[in-house]
This record gives C-alpha cells, structure tokens and sequence, in this order.
C-alpha cells in the first residue's frame, strides 16, 4: 500500500477543524477557537490521534503566505490616510507601550530579552478577523469609529511585515545589537521590494491579463497561484526574507491590477483552507500540562491583552484629541490577539527565540482573549455612560477633534448592475445610458472589458456569483441586478449570492429553459424573462392587435402570463379574469384615435361646449397636443387644431365622432344645442 501519510493528516486535521468550528460557531465564539482546540486535540500532548507536526506545519506555511498575500490584495493606503490622525499615532504608541509592559513581565518571568521583545511584539498586534467580526456583529464596521479600529489594524499588518524582516536580526544579537545585521537585511528587503515593484509591477498584470485571454478558468487560477507561492519562495531563497513579506509585496501589485477582485475571488477558497491547518499547526504546538502547571502565567497575560491594551488605548485617548466613543471602540476591538501575533510567535520558534512553551502562553493568551473579545463590545455603552458620570475626565477624553472619516463609497450609488454584455445586455445598457440612469457591466470575458473600458463604459471584471465581485460592484447600493447571460447555472449562484448581500433588491434574470424558469424565480429573481418564450407573447400581441383587441387588455393579460412563468395553460382565476376582460373589451368597445383638421366648427370650443358624446355616443378619454397626452381632459379644456382625440365606444358611435371632428361644413350653431345624454 502506498504512503498516504500526508493525506491522513490532511483529512484528519480539516475533519476535526471542521467539527472545532462548528461547535464553536454554535457556543457564540469565533471559529478560530474551535480550530487552534482542533490542533489540541491532534497534538502530541494529548490522547488519540497524533497528527505528524512537520507535515501540518508545512501546509501551514502555504496558510501565511495566501493570508499575507490577502492583506497586501486588499491594502489601501488612501484608506489608511482617511483616519491617519486616530491610526498612525494610536497604532505605533499602543504596539510600543503594550511591548515594554510585555518585556518587563518577561523578565520578571526571567526570559530572556529577545524573547520578551518577541511576546511584546506577538501581543501589540489584534486579529483581523477577530476585529471585522466584532464590528459586523455589533453594526459599527461603517461607522467612522469602526473604520479608525480598522485602519490602525491596517497599520498593524504593515508593522507586522516589517518586524518579520528584521527578526533574524535579533536573533543573531546575543552579544549585543547588529547593526551590520540590521543594515543588510534592510537592504535586501528594499532591493527585492523595489524589484517586484519596477519590474513585478508591470509583468504580473500583464501575465494574469494575458492569461485571462485565454477565457481558461483553470488557468487563471494555476497563474495566481504560481505567482504569489513562486515569488514568496524567491524572496526566501534568493532575498533570504520571509515567505510573508514576499506574499504581501505580490498581494499589492496584484492589487493594482483591474483583475485584483477576481482574483481575490479566486484566491479565497485557497486562503481559508489552508488558513485552518495554519490554525490547526499552531494548537499542535501547545502543551495543556504546561499551561494548567503555569495558570498564573496565562491569566496574567490575557489580563494584560484584554484589560491592558485597552487601558492603554484610552489612555492615548487622553492625550491625542479623538473623540471619546473612537477610543472605546478601537479599545474593545483590539482587546485580542490573533493570527498575526501567531506568525510573529512561528517565526520566534523557528530562529530559536522563543521555545514552545513560551508559544503556548500566547496561544493561551489568544485563546481566552479571543473568547471573551464579544463582551468587551457588549461593554462600550454601559463604559460610555459611566464616564459621562465624570464629565471633567469625559471632556478630557472626548475633546471633539476630527472625526474620522466615514469610508468613501468606492463606486457609483443607485445604479443598475449588467452581468454580461452580450445581445441582450447591450439594449438594455444602452437603453440606460439614453435616460440617464447609473449602471455597471460586469463580465468574465476579458477583451469584452476592455473594449467597453475604452468606450468609458463602467466594467467590472470578474465572475458575479462570488460574493466579493458583487460586493465592490456596491450592490447593497444598486437600484436593480439585470442578469443577462444564458448560463442558468452562473445565474442560479450569482441570484443566492444577491439574495444574502441585498435582500430587497429587483432581480431581473434571463433564463433559457422552462425549468430553470421556475428554479430561479424559487431562488429570488422578481422577474424571468425567456427570450423564446417572450417571442411567442409578442406573436400573440401581434396577432390580438390585428384582430382589433384593445392594446391595454393585451397588456394586462400578457403580464399575467409573465407572472405565471409562462404556463401556456390558462388555469389561474386571475388568467380566467382578465381572459374575461380582454373577449369583453373586444366586443363592446373600440378605441380610436381622430385628428381635428383645421376649420372644424369645433376648433375654440370647449370640451363642455363641443357636448361630443351626447351628440355621437362616444367619449372623450384623452388628448395629445404637440405630443404631449392629456389624459382623462377636463370639462374646460378647448380643442385647437391638429389635436389628437382619443375616443372609446363601439364601431357607429366612433364613426359619429370621426365625422364631427372631421367635417369642414358642420354648423358652428348645432355646437350650443343641449343634447340628452
């Protein structure tokens, strides 16, 4: 039998991820926890299935690299700009403070001063996904408070890559700091920055551009993944820096490229499975025993996460002028450590800073802090007003400086979102464009975005079923979703994706089978249109029209059959009904439409005066003068001539009016005459 040892621990670790995230997700916690319990569980300190640590520890590192890839995709440093005055200042003074109270409990610990460097450093920085889950769930991501958290989040990221690069350095400082050190490692660390971005830059768009060309889903995603695990593995080997800053630097020139959202798109799925066994690595590494021998060590520390960083946050709080709910929101949000703070501990134990049981106290950190994060956003309203009971400490720390900038929206609002631009897409965009109304293309096809970007149609390129396209697309801000393409299945998955993003939106689909008629309209599209089908209805306009039916009862009866997805039978009491109506119109009345020609003795008379449906029978239901209708005209309006009369009664009483309205030699005088009605 074949050695199938690193599909078991594939298997095997993702199974018990899955079955950690689960219960974690039904307990009210982050999945993160059930994922570093999972590695627990298969680590060698524990009973049962012992999962073969190197082989994890490996796939892991395929988790940092697509997660650094994922931050330097989606870093934005006009973002990072808009709150730079809470970001830049709190980031970089909380990271320092929160450091040097780390390394003094270090020592008193009695570790070493690398290694205290090393736990400053690992519990400065907050989790990401931690912090974007708080502030969704607690309706403050698009608030400025909530964007400032995310900014200095931001600037934490940036920090974190630049301590990665300069940690050899202090791991080779035992008999004092290497300046020579410190010096070469920048230097190669700037020299492959500025490689990727003169030459990286330039050839990496153009690759995935001219891959996209080939219309190869498969290939495009091959490509991606080349890139960013060739690069990441270059700047190791040839550059001697880590797989994370290699990961980040190609993230932010892929970020610069029109096709950065779908491969976003495309990367996801990759990121977060290897993200778990990332997780499941580092709970592998943590010995239970030590942690229950040393309980002090580990409540100490998370007492230090949770309760001091947020001391120290507010703290700064009282010194730069922020506004007071800003400093409790990023306090309760940054209150954790996370992913991040577990690369900087890996890196610790790879250069033989740390040991692992030093890693274990900051896994155990995470662990708890990351549990009890949810209540310290549960605790910024009642915290809030128990300092507005001391209004000379609130107005210290609530000093009513700028605020932070709310998130400029990154595309148009109220707009109509196009997928595929083929036949059908192109009446319905240029129909858009005449009235004046907002809309957005978006397409797979690369050379169809390109030939539309140069005709400064708006486009977004990437596939819509994947929720991250829709979401820059802004269609939580969209007036309406047109699906115009004729994949039932893409149509099927972008309508569900829509359906979770922007629940009340107008969905108009496209569908090309009878069946898929139903299965879309099922999954939440308003209106399905089959073009086949809708070719028929217009036979059957057509054919009423010819057979003199009034054009309003086709309409209506039309649409009926539209809302019962085309069923041919007619089977609905509404279908029977307004069947009723159109046979009933047609035999009873007749519209038509007559022009008043010049020297009509009814010219300069009112409708009142004119008296036409006591003299003919027929009435009077609109007027259209210089191609403007007047519905329904009043008692007093006076006819001029070349107006157009609309009248309704049957066949003689028409011909009545037609002759009144049309004679040259009708006496003026029979105009006054008080007819019957």
């Amino acid at each position: 039998m074949h050695d199938i040892t690193l599909l078991i621990n594939i298997v095997v670790a993702l199974v018990v991820a899955f079955i950690g995230g689960v219960i974690a997700r039904r307990i009210g916690l982050p999945t993160i926890v059930g994922y570093l319990v999972a590695g627990i569980a298969l680590g060698p300190f524990t009973p049962g299935f012992i999962g073969d640590t190197d082989i994890i520890t490996q796939l892991a590192e395929l988790g940092v690299i697509f997660l650094m890839f994922g931050v330097g995709l989606h870093f934005s440093l006009s973002d990072l700009w808009r709150v730079r005055t809470v970001a830049i200042p709190g980031a970089l003074g909380q990271m320092f403070l929160t450091t040097m109270l780390a390394y003094g409990l270090s020592q008193w610990w009695g570790w070493s001063p690398a290694s205290g460097i090393v736990l400053g450093l690992a519990i400065s920085i907050a989790s990401t996904v931690v912090l974007l889950r708080g502030l969704i769930d607690n309706g403050l991501l698009n608030t400025p408070h909530g964007q400032a958290a995310v900014g200095w989040l931001v600037l934490e990221d940036i920090a974190t890559v630049l301590i990665l690069v300069l940690m050899p350095t202090l791991a080779n400082s035992n008999g004092g700091f290497d300046w020579g050190g410190l010096i070469f490692t920048l230097v190669k660390a700037a020299a492959f920055v500025a490689l990727i971005w003169l030459v990286g830059r330039r050839l990496i768009p153009w690759v995935l551009l001219r891959i996209a060309y080939t219309r190869s889903r498969e290939l495009f995603i091959l490509a991606i993944l080349a890139i960013t695990l060739g690069v990441s593995l270059g700047a190791a080997e040839w550059f001697g820096i880590s797989f994370a800053l290699g990961a980040f630097v190609v993230g932010v020139v892929v970020g610069e490229s029109p096709l950065s959202h779908q491969v976003g798109a495309d990367v996801f799925p990759f990121r977060e499975a290897f993200t778990v066994l990332f997780f499941v690595s580092i709970g592998m590494v943590v010995n239970p025993i030590y942690l229950y021998n040393n309980i002090s060590h580990v409540l100490i520390l998370t007492i230090l996460i949770v309760v001091g960083k947020s001391v120290l946050t507010l703290m700064l709080g009282l010194i730069f002028p922020w506004q007071g709910r800003t400093a409790l929101v990023v306090a309760s949000g940054l209150s954790q450590i996370g992913e991040f703070s577990f690369i900087l501990g890996q890196a610790g134990i790879a250069l033989g800073i740390l040991d692992r049981d030093q890693y274990s106290l900051i896994l155990a950190g995470a662990l708890l802090s990351i549990t009890v994060n949810p209540v310290m956003f549960r605790l910024i309203n009642p915290t809030e007003k128990f300092f507005k009971r001391f209004p000379r400490f609130w107005k210290l720390l609530d000093r009513h400086g700028p605020a932070p900038a709310a998130p400029v929206e990154e595309s148009i609002e109220g707009h109509v979102i196009v997928f595929e631009y083929g036949r059908v897409g192109t009446y319905i965009v240029n129909l858009l464009e005449q009235i004046s109304i907002p809309y957005l293309v978006i397409d797979s096809d690369v050379e169809r975005i390109e030939e539309l970007s140069r005709r400064g149609i708006p486009t977004l390129y990437g596939d819509a079923s994947n929720t991250e396209v829709l979401h820059h697309a802004g269609l939580g801000r969209a007036r309406a979703l047109v699906i115009a393409g004729h994949d039932e299945a893409s149509s099927e998955l972008i309508i569900t994706a829509a359906r979770e993003i922007a629940p009340k939106l107008p969905i108009i689909a496209r569908a090309t089978t009878e069946e898929g008629i139903n299965r879309l309209a099922e999954l939440g599209a308003q209106d399905v249109i089959h073009p086949e089908l809708e070719g028929g209805l217009e036979l059957v306009r057509h054919t009423l029209l010819k057979l003199d039916f009034p054009l309003h009862e086709i309409l209506r009866y039309m649409d009926s059959v539209r809302e019962d997805h085309y069923d041919a039978q007619i089977d609905t009491q509404e279908e029977h009904r307004l069947l009723h109506d159109l046979i009933s119109a047609s035999h009873n009345l007749e519209v038509s439409w007559v022009r008043i020609v010049s020297g009509n003795a009814l010219i300069g008379q009112t409708l009142a005066e004119a008296n036409i449906r006591a003299r003919t029978g027929a009435s009077v239901v609109a007027i259209v003068r210089n191609k403007q209708p007047m519905a329904n005209p009043k008692s007093q309006t006076v006819f001029e001539a070349d107006d157009r009369i609309g009248l309704i009664g049957d066949p003689e009483q028409i011909q009545a009016a037609e002759k009144l309205l049309t004679d040259l030699e009708h006496e003026s005088t029979e105009a006054g005459v008080d007819w019957e009605t």
